[in-house]
């Protein structure tokens, strides 16, 4: 599933995320993004979105995480190494399983209009737990995804709460759900932020995407 990103990207990826990385924009509405440089990658999911970025860059407090979703409520830009020309953003969590009604209808519009207007964007990882699947609420986001034309690739994640098995047959209905997806990218990267699986392929991934833009 992993299996085009090679040890030297991996490698590269390493280095790249054991750079400094800081927190550098919050935005809670489209007005105050922060100007488009370099290369941005976002990460979209239910919640906890935070955690999978925190793992990434092996710093636990970096991104705020929280088992409520819909706690992160405006874009937040986190800048790496300095010449990098490289953010990682954290999307607010589209669970809002407790939010109400009108701030939920403001986070959606803030995310729709970023994913229309930001040419500094490069791809959108949608991160989905691997004990679950993909729900309507994925698939709506799947959608907006699509319409937008943004460039978009699944995340399994917490693989290590789920046999190999599963993760698996996990694999092949999300591969197929995703034929249906003119924006996805049809590989998906399997991950566990506890054990570390999965994450040096998809730094290697990040790296590739930085690399392309620069040619």
């Amino acid at each position: 599933m992993n299996a085009d990103i090679d040890a030297k990207l991996i490698e590269r990826g390493r280095k790249l995320f054991a750079g400094d990385f800081r927190f550098f924009w919050a935005a809670p509405s489209i007005e105050t993004l922060p100007p488009m440089a370099g290369l941005e990658i976002a990460f979209a999911g239910r919640s906890n979105v935070g955690k999978s970025i925190n793992a990434l860059t092996g710093r636990n407090a970096l991104a705020r995480t929280s088992n409520t979703p819909g706690r992160t409520q405006e874009l937040v830009f986190f800048e790496g190494p300095e010449n990098a020309g490289f953010r990682l953003v954290d999307m607010p969590g589209y669970g809002y399983a407790t939010a109400p009604k009108a701030k939920v209808a403001s986070w959606t519009a803030l995310i729709h209009k970023y994913l229309q207007g930001r040419s500094s964007l490069g791809r959108v990882y949608v991160l989905i737990d691997s004990r679950h699947g993909l729900k309507e609420v994925d698939l709506d986001v799947l959608k907006t995804l699509d319409r937008s034309a943004v460039s978009y690739q699944i995340v399994l994640t917490k693989i290590d709460q789920v046999k190999p098995a599963e993760v698996e047959g996990r694999i092949a209905e999300i591969k197929s759900e995703l034929s249906k997806h003119p924006a996805a990218f049809p590989e998906i990267m399997a991950t566990s932020s506890q054990t570390g699986a999965g994450l040096p392929e998809l730094r290697g991934a990040m790296v590739r995407l930085l690399e392309e833009r620069r040619r």
